[in-house]
């Protein structure tokens, strides 16, 4: 393969994806679909397209539902999956995470425990956004759960938070509740005071950081604000890893897929090997996978290949505000595992003046078609 010009770095690691379903019917073909919760997850092979080797799911199921994930998400795609267990035991999508009783930290520490080679943390719920507490729902029920779960399965937890001061602060969370390798998500949303009354970072995110909270940006479809993230970026306030948020909802949204989210973040002035840090090595160490996101001899051949074009190019923010760059990332080729799994332009085949007489072999007439397209023989190989 030529790649001149062309960059070759490891595989994207994304630490905020959804693939699985949560607490959502499937059953989209029986006359009631129309009324059920749509599914959350997207594909997940459809990363690689963006040259994301490693996903992680980021809390759409939880205890009684990860089996299904795993089942569905997790055994069936090229790209690696991994996930984050939600607090809540049936997931999100199930119309229960603002059901406390839902919150156990046994049973998620024990089902981190039985998945351990796939659960890589645990993710608090979308918990009591707006309506008033009460003795059921205090307002630091979900946030307390996790953490809870996270020190008896020694796992970080990674924060969706929607502060409501007094009782449930910004500062308090980041502060006080998150400990050290724990991850903020969504770190420019606009509810978060990034960016205080004298135009400087905010300096309660400083003093997270010196104590070892990690900030993630999880862009999804409402929680990335040019507003919040140039400044912050200006300032020399960068976030510790990139990632998207990507599920069923934002597939056609703002977000766009990794690798536009990283051409963002490149566009605001964050340095090339910078931008690539926090979308491989940093994400990689945040879940305690050290061994990914990096090109070191003797791992796993997980890698993209990427252009870095100049021009005048546009990206949207979730409030519908638009970045004028002068830079944009285009991923060439996704290789996962040592096999090329994404080469929209070829950059590893022959030309086909050049390529082997019978390079595709086509079933027989009448035969089934191939259960995969390993089981036919293609570019001259037995």
């Amino acid at each position: 393969m030529d790649a001149t010009g062309l960059y070759v770095a490891p595989g994207f690691v994304d630490i905020h994806v959804h693939v699985g379903h949560g607490g959502a019917s499937l059953d989209w073909f029986e006359p009631g679909a129309a009324s059920h919760i749509p599914p959350l997850g997207i594909l997940a092979d459809r990363v690689l397209s963006s040259g994301v080797t490693t996903l992680v799911d980021a809390g759409s199921s939880g205890a009684r539902t990860f089996l299904r994930e795993k089942h569905e998400a997790v055994d069936h795609s090229v790209v690696r999956v991994l996930a984050f267990l939600n607090i809540v035991a049936s997931g999100m999508n199930s119309g229960k995470e603002q059901d406390v009783s839902e919150m156990d930290p046994q049973l998620c520490a024990e089902t981190v425990e039985k998945f351990r080679d796939i659960i890589v943390g645990v993710k608090t719920a979308h918990y009591w956004t707006e309506k008033p507490w009460d003795a059921e729902h205090p307002p630091w029920a979900a946030v307390d759960r996790a953490e809870e779960c996270g020190r008896l399965a020694h796992v970080p937890v990674m924060f969706d938070f929607w502060p409501r001061p007094p009782e449930r602060s910004y500062a308090d969370l980041i502060l006080t509740k998150m400990r050290p390798g724990d991850i903020h998500t969504h770190v420019f949303a606009q509810q978060f005071p990034i960016i205080d009354a004298d135009g400087k970072v905010n300096a309660i995110l400083l003093r997270a950081r010196q104590r070892g909270v990690i900030f993630d940006v999880g862009h999804g479809q409402a929680s990335f604000w040019f507003r919040n993230a140039a400044p912050a970026v200006q300032k020399g306030f960068i976030p510790d890893s990139i990632s998207t948020d990507w599920h069923t909802g934002n597939i056609n949204s703002a977000v766009v897929n990794m690798i536009t989210t990283m051409s963002k973040f490149l566009a605001m002035g964050v340095p090339l090997a910078e931008v690539i840090r926090r979308s491989t090595v940093n994400p990689a160490r945040e879940i305690q996978r050290p061994e990914l996101g990096t090109l070191t001899p003797g791992r796993e051949a997980d890698i993209a290949v990427f252009e870095l074009r100049r021009g005048r190019f546009g990206y949207t923010d979730c409030g519908g505000a638009r970045l004028t760059g002068n830079v944009k990332l285009v991923n060439r080729m996704t290789v996962r595992a040592g096999r090329v799994v994404y080469d929209p332009t070829g950059l590893g085949a022959p030309e086909w003046q050049r390529a082997p007489k019978q390079y595709f072999t086509t079933p027989k007439l009448g035969s089934d078609p191939p259960a995969s397209v390993d089981s036919e023989p293609r570019r001259g190989t037995p």
